[in-house]
């Protein structure tokens, strides 16, 4: 299998997802938990079924320490007991940041519950790798960019 087109070998596509993947490295500097950032890339490229972004995300994190059982039960968080409040409040603004035609948008309530949590700076951070996920997520379904080969640190 492989991708319908090469993202980085397209001048403007490489130059475009270029500066994206920049942006998501800006990431790295934020006071917003690095694990709470692979949850939420996990858990949108779960609803949009980005198995590239699964591969890659899941690799990472669990390169970094991140503990399996939590992992693969990212699906099923509002069950699972391996969450923190936080995290349960970002990985729910995360499920409605990527299903906005589903039900209208971002809700006052999960708004809220993650503003419990987290402060403007970390607010903005999470907003953002919900937003980059989800157009690397879009990019990766359209092209069919397949999964299984990524290992850890590839694009670091």
């Amino acid at each position: 299998m492989s991708a319908r087109l090469n993202m980085f070998t397209s001048p403007i596509a490489g130059k475009v997802w270029k500066h994206i993947i920049a942006a998501g490295k800006a990431l790295e500097g934020s006071t917003l938990p690095a694990a709470t950032q692979e949850l939420v890339k996990i858990r949108a490229s779960q609803i949009n079924g980005c198995g590239f972004c699964l591969d890659m995300h899941i690799k990472d994190a669990l390169a970094a320490g991140e503990d399996s059982v939590r992992l693969h039960l990212v699906a099923a968080w509002r069950e699972a007991t391996v969450f923190t409040d936080a995290e349960r409040a970002a990985l729910e603004l995360a499920e409605q940041g990527t299903r906005l035609a589903d039900g209208g948008g971002v809700s006052d309530e999960a708004w809220a519950n993650a503003a419990k949590h987290y402060d403007e700076e970390q607010l903005a951070a999470l907003v953002t790798a919900i937003a980059i996920i989800n157009a690397f997520n879009r990019g990766n379904a359209i092209i069919q960019q397949p999964a299984g080969d990524y290992q850890p640190g590839r694009f670091a």
